[in-house]
């Protein structure tokens, strides 16, 4: 998992990513009004929010498989780089046009973009077998 000093540069930010994501999902997915100004109404609203829920526990499924399985870390790290500087510049985009969401979103938009741009960092940091 983190033998040396490139496992843990190279993964570190997987480790953050799956111990932020993964209790942020079942959140989404089962009570968001709990810590988020989010109240859902319609079964529609429900059912969005529980696809959130399993889309954010498959990407960390896949981060897991990185931090333990070399054969994955590649894909892991390219696939949180995605997801997180896809959440943080639709976030980016939000608060141009809706305006200043809570604390809570504001502090995840700096850390979903600040783990997008380490994982570059980690990418090009790691060395691949050829």
């Amino acid at each position: 998992m983190l033998k040396t000093k490139e496992d843990i540069i190279t993964k570190i930010h997987l480790i953050i990513s799956v111990a932020i994501v993964i209790p942020t999902s079942v959140i989404y997915g089962f009570n968001p009004s709990s810590r988020f100004d989010i109240h859902l109404n319609t079964i529609d609203e429900l059912n969005q929010f529980k696809a959130i829920m399993g889309l954010y526990l498959g990407f960390s499924i896949l981060w897991i498989l990185g931090i333990f399985r070399a054969n994955f870390l590649k894909l892991a790290l390219m696939s949180n780089i995605v997801f997180m500087l896809g959440l943080g510049l639709g976030r980016l985009v939000s608060l141009c046009i809706d305006g200043t969401p809570t604390f809570a979103y504001q502090f995840g938009t700096i850390a979903e973009l600040c783990l997008g741009l380490y994982g570059f960092i980690a990418l090009r940091h790691h060395k691949y077998p050829n």
